[in-house]
């Protein structure tokens, strides 16, 4: 396993981190298995986990909290908020109200007195940065948290929030959690040169591209994943956009089988390779997809190789832009974009 220091808050992760979005409810994960793949995640070196508290409406959290009992100190543990918790018009968003009231939740939870890195899971524009800001400053000096990120922020909201925490003397976020794979390469053109520039950490989530690297959807096999039973629609082969991945995929195969790697080696080992990434999330559902999963711990690509999947995707890229996460509301809803 290799480390890297996270952003600068001095703070060495693993390059892996064990995403734990499965356990529970959306992987129909149990807590035996999740205390399962904790251990084996933890044996193998990897040092943080990340959860969140809508994953499973809080049943992830819970089932970290047990799994890491007894050994906290030697985990790096985040979590994340502002995704909606229930019908509450106020359970969600980033607004101090909600955050105070989330983190304490997310503690009880995953009975912890603090986390290491708390998020917000998205950017909330009804509320201000300075509001979010404040609210995050006052729980990092209450010692309820170490530090504070943002997730899967557009860059101008990077850079607006790192301006607002300089102007209004605010702690600022000290890293971003975007989504990143060899296929959605859309963040190498804004969202990373802007972490680079401000010094944050990089969480990369989906480096499998929600399953499509995994080596399980290959041309001319039936379609059986977890997640396609979730969200069809992402790999339905009659549009273009997955007509185009699959086509990408078939390619890197090739390339993967050339080089002596599996798949999913070629694809973390890609993540990892950016000089703005600090790590790649992994969230495997079973221990065979973690096992499968740390044997890219010590992949490095060789320049050629990297070379060789841009000439396939090519950088800046995204193949589905319909599924990008940092969009700007306005251009997901008309009435934001007329007078």
């Amino acid at each position: 396993m290799q480390y890297r220091t996270l952003g600068r808050t001095g703070v060495q992760v693993s390059t892996l981190v064990l995403g734990a979005m499965n356990f529970g409810k959306i992987g129909n994960t149990t807590q035996a298995e999740a205390t399962a793949i904790v251990d084996a995640a933890l044996d193998a070196g990897i040092n943080m986990i990340d959860t969140a508290d809508m994953y499973g409406t809080g049943d992830s959290e819970e089932m970290v909290g047990k799994a890491i009992a007894g050994r906290r100190d030697d985990i790096v543990l985040a979590t994340k908020a502002a995704m909606p918790m229930s019908d509450e018009r106020n359970h969600q968003g980033s607004s101090r109200r909600w955050l105070m009231t989330a983190l304490d939740n997310s503690l009880r939870r995953l009975g912890v007195d603090h986390v290491d890195l708390y998020q917000v899971h998205r950017w909330d524009p009804r509320t201000s940065d300075e509001e979010t800001l404040s609210a995050l400053t006052d729980l990092q000096r209450a010692g309820k948290i170490r530090s504070f990120g943002s997730s899967t922020f557009p860059a101008y909201r990077i850079v607006q929030a790192q301006w607002a925490s300089a102007t209004n003397h605010l702690s600022r976020y000290a890293t971003e959690q975007p989504s990143y794979s060899i296929l959605q390469r859309g963040i190498e053109a804004h969202v990373l040169p802007a972490t680079q520039e401000y010094g944050m950490g990089v969480l990369a989530w989906s480096p499998l591209a929600s399953g499509w690297l995994s080596g399980a959807v290959r041309a001319g096999r039936e379609i059986t994943t977890h997640r396609s039973a979730v969200l069809p629609g992402r790999f339905d082969l009659t549009t273009a956009a997955n007509q185009a991945r699959l086509e990408a995929v078939e390619q890197l195969a090739e390339l993967a089988d050339d080089a002596g790697l599996t798949l999913i080696q070629l694809a973390l080992g890609f993540v990892t390779a950016h000089p703005a990434v600090t790590s790649a999330i992994i969230g495997p559902r079973t221990l065979d997809h973690l096992h499968s999963q740390l044997a890219a711990a010590d992949t490095v690509l060789p320049a050629h190789v990297l070379d060789a999947i841009d000439r396939i995707v090519a950088p800046g890229r995204d193949l589905a832009p319909d599924e990008k996460f940092d969009t700007p509301p306005s251009l997901l809803d008309p009435t934001l974009r007329r007078r």
